[in-house]
C-alpha cells in the first residue's frame, strides 16, 4: 500500500467515524417527535410539558456549546466526544424510567442537551476542521455530514418499530445502548489544536479570538441567520408527526416523512458542503433559507396528501442540515480553525435559542389554539428573513497582520 493510499484510508476511517457519532447522535434526537404522543398519553402529560423539556434541550445545547469547544479547543475533541456519548446514554436511561415530569426533563432536557454539545456538529465538525487541510475541509465536512444524515435516516424506521413493538421506555433504552456502543469511535478524532501554531493569529488567546469575532459584523449575522435554522428544523421535528397525525395522516407516514427527511438529508448535507468549496458559502445559504420559505408556504398553502407530505419532506431534507458545514466552513474561512469550535460554538447558539423557541412556542400555541398555523407563518417568515440577512456578510479572511500591527503601534 502506497502512501497516497494510506493517507486516503485514514481520512476515510475519520469522516466515517464522524458520520457515525453524528448520526446516532442527531438521529436519536430528531426521532424524540415520534415519543411525543406516546410518552403524554401514557404519563397523562400535557405537550407543553413535553415541548419544554426538548425546549430546554436546546437551549442548554446551545448555552453548552462554547463551553465544550472551549475544552476540545485546548485539550483535543476526542474527550469531549467520549465524555458527550457516555453523558447522552446516562440522560436517555433517565429518560426511559422518569415518572414525574421533573426527572424526565433532567434526562432529555438538561442531560441530553448537553451532551450534543460534546456529540454533534460543533465537536466533530471542530475535529475534522483541524485533522483536514483546507483544500479538503469541505470534502471531509460533506463527506461526514452525509454519513450523519444516513445515521439519521435509520434511525427514523429504527425507534418506529421499536416503539410498536416493545414501547416507548424500552426503545429509548435501546437507543441508549447504542450511543454507548460507539463510544469508542471517539479515539479516531483525536486532534491537536496545537498543531495549528503556524497560520496567522495561532498565538491569540480564546479570549483575543472571541472578542474579535464579537467586532465582526458578519459574525452577529451569523447568529441572527442560524436562529431561523434552529427554529425550523426544531419545529418540524418535533411538531409535525403531531400535526400530521391532528390532519388525519397515519402514524406510518408521519414517521416516512421523517425518513424522508433524513434521507434526502444525506445528500444534501454532502452537496452543500461539497459546494462551499468552490462556490461562496454565504450565497449558498441564503439560496437555503429562501427554498426552505418556499416550500413551506406551498405546503400548508396546498391540500395535505401523501403525495404532496413526501415532495415537502424530500425539499426540506436537501436543505435540513447542509446549513452546518456551510457556516461552520464560513466561521472557519473568515476565523481560521485555531478556535473553530470555540467560535462555532457561539453561532451555534443563536440556532439552539431558536430552536428552544421553535420546540415551546409550538406547544404553547397550540395549547392554546389547537392550531399550529401561527408557527408555520413564523417559520415562513424567519427563512425569509435569514436569507437577506446572509446576504452583506463580509466573508474575506480577517487580516490578523494589520491588526496586530495596528495593535502595536
Amino acid at each position: 500500500m502506497t502512501s497516497t493510499d494510506e493517507a486516503w484510508r485514514r481520512r476515510w476511517l475519520l469522516v466515517i467515524a464522524g458520520g457515525i457519532v453524528m448520526g446516532a447522535a442527531l438521529g436519536v434526537r430528531n426521532v424524540q417527535g415520534l415519543f411525543l404522543l406516546p410518552v403524554t398519553l401514557d404519563r397523562g402529560w400535557s405537550r407543553e410539558t413535553f415541548g419544554f423539556a426538548l425546549a430546554l434541550q436546546n437551549l442548554l445545547w446551545g448555552f453548552a456549546q462554547p463551553l465544550t469547544g472551549m475544552i476540545a479547543d485546548r485539550y483535543g475533541s476526542a474527550r469531549v466526544i467520549f465524555a458527550g456519548i457516555v453523558l447522552y446514554a446516562l440522560g436517555l436511561a433517565i429518560m426511559a424510567h422518569a415518572a414525574t415530569v421533573g426527572v424526565y426533563t433532567l434526562g432529555v432536557g438538561v442531560l441530553v442537551g448537553i451532551a450534543l454539545s460534546g456529540t454533534a456538529f460543533g465537536a466533530v465538525y471542530g475535529a475534522l476542521s483541524r485533522l483536514f487541510p483546507a483544500e479538503r475541509r469541505s470534502w471531509a465536512l460533506g463527506m461526514a455530514g452525509m454519513i450523519g444524515g444516513f445515521g439519521q435516516f435509520c434511525m427514523v424506521p429504527f425507534a418506529q418499530d421499536m416503539i410498536g413493538s416493545i414501547g416507548w421506555a424500552a426503545a429509548i433504552g435501546v437507543l441508549a445502548a447504542v450511543m454507548l456502543a460507539i463510544a469508542p469511535l471517539a479515539a479516531w478524532l483525536r486532534d491537536r489544536p496545537a498543531a495549528h501554531g503556524s497560520e496567522a493569529g495561532a498565538n491569540e488567546t480564546v479570549r483575543a479570538a472571541v472578542k474579535e469575532a464579537l467586532s465582526h459584523r458578519g459574525f452577529w449575522l451569523l447568529n441572527l441567520g442560524f436562529f431561523s435554522c434552529g427554529f425550523q428544523l426544531a419545529f418540524i421535528g418535533t411538531h409535525m408527526p403531531a400535526w400530521l397525525l391532528d390532519r388525519g395522516m397515519s402514524a406510518r407516514q408521519a414517521s416516512m416523512a421523517l425518513a424522508i427527511i433524513a434521507l434526502a438529508n444525506t445528500v444534501g448535507t454532502f452537496l452543500c458542503g461539497y459546494a462551499g468549496g468552490f462556490l461562496r458559502r454565504k450565497y449558498l445559504l441564503s439560496g437555503i433559507y429562501f427554498v426552505r420559505a418556499g416550500a413551506m408556504a406551498l405546503f400548508v398553502t396546498l391540500p395535505l396528501t401523501p403525495a404532496s407530505l413526501y415532495v415537502f419532506a424530500f425539499v426540506m431534507g436537501l436543505t435540513w442540515l447542509g446549513t452546518v458545514p456551510l457556516t461552520n466552513g464560513l466561521v472557519s474561512q473568515v476565523f481560521g480553525v485555531r478556535y473553530i469550535a470555540t467560535l462555532f460554538g457561539f453561532v451555534f447558539f443563536g440556532h439552539q435559542l431558536g430552536g428552544f423557541f421553535g420546540v415551546w412556542l409550538g406547544a404553547v400555541v397550540y395549547d392554546a389554539t389547537h392550531s399550529y398555523a401561527m408557527l408555520w407563518n413564523g417559520s415562513i417568515m424567519l427563512g425569509v428573513i435569514s436569507g437577506l440577512l446572509h446576504l452583506p456578510i463580509d466573508d474575506r479572511r480577517v487580516d490578523r497582520v494589520a491588526i496586530q500591527g495596528v495593535q502595536a503601534a
